[in-house]
């Protein structure tokens, strides 16, 4: 299944996030809640999370400086979580810290995952992707 859209959500006072419905089935063999490259919070299927550290990591010496950081990164900021009976996750405190996480939040589709975004961040940083899309896919050899 792919993640698509965008959805408005509210963290309850302990933090939690309610998943969209329509992509709870997907999630209920758990998740994986991940520090985004970008300044969001990542909610990962655990075999894709898996899947996107080996890739990371492919072709690079185990032992190398940047093999080890990475498999640090990768490791230190992923955290095993389920969905409770509800559909809510707990968004732990050093995600929200990184994300800048307020009540407001929106749920975005990455397409093998979804982002958790601060409402204002994320508008803010739509209206640059947007305004961006046209000279990313010109870079890549794309039409736009």
């Amino acid at each position: 299944m792919a993640f698509r859209g965008t959805f408005d959500y509210t963290l309850d006072a302990k933090n939690r996030l309610t998943v969209p419905a329509k992509f709870r089935a997907a999630l209920s063999d758990g998740v994986v809640l991940a520090k985004g490259l970008e300044k969001c919070v990542e909610l990962w299927r655990p075999g894709d999370y898996e899947e996107r550290s080996a890739a990371a990591l492919q072709g690079l010496h185990p032992v190398s400086p940047q093999a080890r950081r990475l498999r640090l990164f990768f490791a230190a900021n992923a955290f095993p979580s389920e969905l409770d009976s509800a559909g809510r996750v707990m968004v732990p405190a050093a995600l929200m810290d990184h994300a800048g996480l307020g009540k407001d939040v929106v749920v975005v589709g990455a397409e093998d995952s979804l982002q958790i975004w601060d409402r204002a961040a994320w508008a803010d940083f739509n209206a640059s992707l947007t305004d961006e899309i046209a000279d990313i896919t010109a870079q890549l050899g794309q039409p736009s």
